[in-house]
């Protein structure tokens, strides 16, 4: 008699748990349907223009056909950052990536002052790095210059890009090093030498990590 009831418990208990399975299941896809509900045909994610991620950044929008819509970090992990140099002037570089036929843009431009200009919303996949899986994981910084010129990398500029490039790593948890923030030249399949040799890079990590620590 124990022996059949407790048969019939767990005959019981396999018929709710996989009900409660099945239930977990639809949950999970209601979840999902939630999260990106914005994909489906017709359908599209709210977006406020001008609106920055990093504070004190002069909005100016590139060319729809230089990035991808995404809902990053979502649906792609940003676990990088790559810095860039754009061999020409802040102007120049504003006015390519306004270029819908340049085929290219980072997130952000980074001035010899400091100044910075956000072209591209960090949830957005930009065409910066020319290997789709590294634009998808990252966030592209682009600054005035010539790779052969180290007086154009100013102290204004290393600083007010250690600033933006702290702030990044804190939304998404990258940490501050080799590994994640990252030169066009080490990005995989490129054919592109910057930020070159004259990039301090022990410098530049420095000036993160001592912004990082700084409040808010």
């Amino acid at each position: 008699m124990g022996s059949k009831g407790n048969g019939a418990v767990g005959r019981r208990a396999v018929l709710l748990g996989g009900g409660a399975a099945v239930v977990g299941t639809a949950v999970l896809a209601r979840e999902e349907l939630a999260r990106f509900w914005w994909r489906l045909p017709g359908s599209q994610r709210k977006r406020v223009e001008g609106e920055l991620d990093h504070a004190g950044a002069e909005w100016t929008s590139a060319a729809r056909a230089n990035w991808r819509r995404a809902d990053r970090p979502d649906d792609y992990t940003i676990d990088r950052v790559v810095i860039h140099v754009v061999q020409g002037s802040y102007a120049t570089a504003l006015r390519v990536f306004k270029n819908p036929g340049h085929g290219a843009a980072a997130h952000y431009v980074v001035r010899k002052d400091g100044h910075v200009a956000q072209m591209i919303r960090e949830l957005d996949v930009a065409f910066h790095a020319g290997n789709r899986d590294m634009n998808e994981r990252s966030i592209g910084i682009e600054h005035e210059g010539f790779v052969d010129r180290p007086e154009d990398f100013t102290a204004a500029m290393y600083e007010g890009s250690a600033r933006l490039t702290a702030d990044i790593c804190a939304r998404y948890g990258i940490p501050v090093d080799r590994e994640h923030v990252i030169g066009h030249v080490e990005v995989e399949g490129t054919d592109h030498t910057d930020p070159g040799p004259h990039w301090d890079w022990d410098r530049y990590l420095r000036l993160v990590r001592e912004a990082s620590k700084k409040p808010a």
